[in-house]
């Protein structure tokens, strides 16, 4: 009987051999996959126990055939075939970058980021993990950023259940030493020649679990929080060039998979600029399906004008902003941290709900994309940007609202207003070119849909001239999630009467 796979999701075929030496470094392992004209070339890697494995993710409806390329004979000129059948519903594909500034999925459905940071919730063991699973099911958000290695910083000192390479941690970590460079590192054997399959098993299976509920995996490749505890941000290039092509190998037939190279890459002072385009390239060759790539900063940025990185990913506290990077790099932008709803002692993790959500409002409306964070104190110390859990803050139902308000707009999205957009007489002149005065934000898709977020201002009215046609006209409470019809035929020169309060938008959409 013929094997069906399902378009975009994954054919996995399994090999067994056994060898001398070390299978990780002396055994090669490649597939071409093969459909009419398209040809594809995939990876393979060792999942130890003699089992070697390859992933395939189809893209085209069909027969596709398949022969296997190694040194070992046992694993060479293996050949097979399978059917690839209809997606399953909910799989709409990798997402893509589309009309310069948003994405979509690869079957053309419209995808607008709506991100939290959850930095190693699958680090945490299996009943926290799941915990945040079934929070993940209530919750607004359609990306989640997360770490491949473990993370030492404030309010996470555990140690992950296993370890990405074979070896031991021999000495245990003093909380205390966290910013004492000085310190002594504690002592460990790793085995960088050999990877722990267990350890990206269970990676690749919450990966999996995100991809049923509808998320992407904005995977995290490098960061500098290691501190000395287990040395994974300090190997040797040729360690990091073999652990990216490992994980390429294991789960870029995954859908849902996006590459962030780092996590505030430039405190990594042992990386050179050079070392980073060297990811992206490596990273950009090894990917046959070409997942979205990006890279996060802590005070200066990459230079995301570069031609392999795909979007923006951009740590940064002033929303105002997105539309000059809009305009910098031509690319998507994604605001991923923007700051925390929270209460911790660090300035960057004690935003109020509503200044969070203030911000989302600011950055969506602007025709970028925003990230949403927690970190709320609590006795277990589980703070949602790190462990995982429950969220506890006002913000997620508040971006649920957003989130609605964004995905009925038309596609591909939003784009950031010129210069008088909106304004009628002299009465339209607060949007100026190079930024965003007074927190207020405006975009447009073509004649079609304007929006304007008034944010801590609150006008009483404010005065339009309109294109051709007539325009439905909504006011839009952002932290009282409203939605109140001011006009459904406005056309010409119109006065929009506001209620004086803050966080406020105005909703102008042509009608059919």
């Amino acid at each position: 009987m013929t094997i069906q796979v399902n378009k975009w999701n994954y054919f996995e075929l399994e090999l067994k051999a056994w060898a001398s030496g070390n299978p990780f470094l002396d055994v090669t392992l490649e597939a071409t996959f093969t459909h009419q004209h398209r040809s594809v070339r995939v990876a393979g890697f060792y999942d130890g126990d003699g089992v070697y494995k390859i992933r395939f993710m189809p893209d085209i409806e069909g027969d596709w055939r398949y022969v296997t390329h190694s040194n070992l004979r046992a694993l060479d000129n293996q050949s097979g075939h399978f059917e690839c059948i209809p997606s399953l519903p909910g799989n709409h594909g990798p997402v893509r970058v589309v009309d310069r500034f948003h994405f979509a999925y690869a079957d053309g459905t419209p995808y607008h980021p709506v991100g939290t940071t959850c930095y190693v919730w699958n680090l945490q063991g299996d009943e926290l993990e799941e915990q945040t699973l079934r929070t993940l099911r209530q919750a607004p958000f359609n990306k989640m950023r997360m770490c491949v290695f473990p993370k030492r910083y404030s309010f996470n000192f555990n140690e992950p259940p296993c370890y990405p390479f074979e070896g031991e941690l021999k000495q245990e970590w003093d909380p205390t030493n966290l910013y004492n460079l000085r310190a002594p590192a504690p002592k460990h054997n790793w085995d960088f020649t050999r990877f722990n399959p267990a350890y990206f098993r269970h990676l690749e299976k919450r990966i999996l679990d995100l991809r049923e509920l509808g998320i992407e995996a904005d995977l995290i490749l490098f960061h500098p929080y290691d501190f000395g505890a287990w040395g994974f941000d300090k190997m040797p290039p040729e360690v990091n060039d073999r652990y990216l092509r490992y994980l390429i190998a294991r789960v870029s037939a995954f859908s849902n998979v996006w590459w962030s190279l780092a996590n505030e890459y430039d405190l990594m002072l042992h990386l050179t600029l050079a070392d980073w385009d060297h990811f992206f390239q490596l990273i950009q060759d090894a990917d046959p399906y070409d997942h979205l790539r990006s890279i996060h900063n802590c005070h200066g940025f990459y230079d995301h004008g570069k031609p392999w990185v795909t979007h923006c990913s951009i740590q940064h506290h002033d929303l105002t902003l997105v539309p000059t990077w809009l305009q910098q790099y031509n690319k998507p932008v994604i605001v991923d941290e923007c700051g925390y709803e929270g209460d911790i002692y660090m300035s960057w993790g004690d935003l109020s709900a509503q200044e969070l959500v203030h911000r989302f409002w600011l950055g969506f409306a602007a025709g970028g994309y925003v990230g949403h964070g927690e970190t709320y104190l609590n006795d277990e110390q589980r703070l949602w940007w790190s462990k995982g859990g429950t969220l506890s803050g006002d913000s997620p139902a508040r971006i649920a609202f957003l989130r609605q308000i964004i995905e009925a707009t038309p596609a591909p999205g939003l784009f950031p207003a010129p210069l008088r957009t909106f304004g009628a007489g002299n009465t339209g002149n607060w949007i100026m070119p190079g930024g965003l005065p007074h927190h207020r934000a405006g975009s447009y898709q073509g004649t079609e849909y304007y929006l304007i977020y008034y944010g801590t201002h609150q006008p009483r009215y404010q005065q339009f001239s309109l294109p051709p046609g007539t325009y439905r006209i909504d006011i839009i409470d952002a932290w009282n999630m409203t939605v109140e019809r001011f006009m459904d035929a406005a056309s010409g020169d119109v006065r929009v009467e506001f209620p004086r309060k803050q966080f406020l938008a105005c909703r102008i959409e042509r009608n059919k």
